[in-house]
């Protein structure tokens, strides 16, 4: 309670419309279709994560430069 009235006075704002700020905040943060897409393949398990043995060994299979 201490922090959100800190946070209220920083920005000569009331405690009350400080929370109503944030909770709103929270609510209505939709991400964008890029985000939207990512999270869907993600979640979907499509292209799960290799795992490399070494820097060497994903430096060859991207056909990168090694540092």
């Amino acid at each position: 309670m201490d922090r959100l009235k800190q946070n209220a006075a920083r920005e000569n704002r009331t405690l009350n419309n400080y929370v109503e700020s944030v909770l709103l905040d929270v609510v209505y943060d939709e991400p964008n279709e890029v985000t939207k897409a990512a999270i869907k393949e993600a979640m979907s398990g499509k292209n799960r994560n290799k795992v490399y043995s070494n820097v060497d060994e994903m430096f060859d299979e991207f056909g990168a430069c090694k540092p």
